[in-house]
């Protein structure tokens, strides 16, 4: 049914992932799908907070992200599955569905927080990807 699935995962948030990452592993293994894991670094928001780091911060960062993420992969999915890991940087939800169709992914899977009564029905990155992306998203409610 589906090919390639991205699988959006916020390493220091195991809520964000723990539900979803199973769901998305079985429909990759079915499906014999490849599946892509990824992981946003949020840019600063402002440039004047970048002008706080040292120059070389984000590449140092990025390249400490890619370490955990790759450790991430190898303790989660499991042989037998194929899977591409991928560091995104910039505006979470902009960075999923950019990714997505750059990778050529026809599904999205992703978990979602209990909302809060200012989210109503879905967190905030969650609902702006089941909006905009062009792909069959499937969002797994968490803790």
């Amino acid at each position: 049914m589906f090919t390639s699935i991205l699988l959006p995962v916020d390493l220091s948030a195991p809520e964000s992932w723990r539900k979803a990452a199973p769901v998305a592993i079985k429909m990759a293994r079915d499906d014999g799908a490849a599946l892509h894991v990824a992981t946003v670094m949020p840019d600063y928001g402002m440039s004047v907070v970048g002008s706080y780091f040292e120059a070389d911060f984000e590449q140092k960062a990025l390249h400490k992200i890619g370490e955990e993420l790759s450790a991430w992969v190898a303790e989660h999915v499991p042989d037998g599955v194929e899977v591409h890991p991928h560091v995104l940087h910039g505006t979470v939800y902009d960075q999923i569905i950019g990714a997505a169709d750059r990778l050529g992914c026809d599904a999205i899977v992703m978990g979602s927080h209990r909302p809060e009564l200012k989210d109503y029905l879905l967190g905030p990155n969650a609902a702006r990807v089941v909006r905009h992306a062009r792909q069959s998203v499937f969002v797994v409610r968490g803790e």
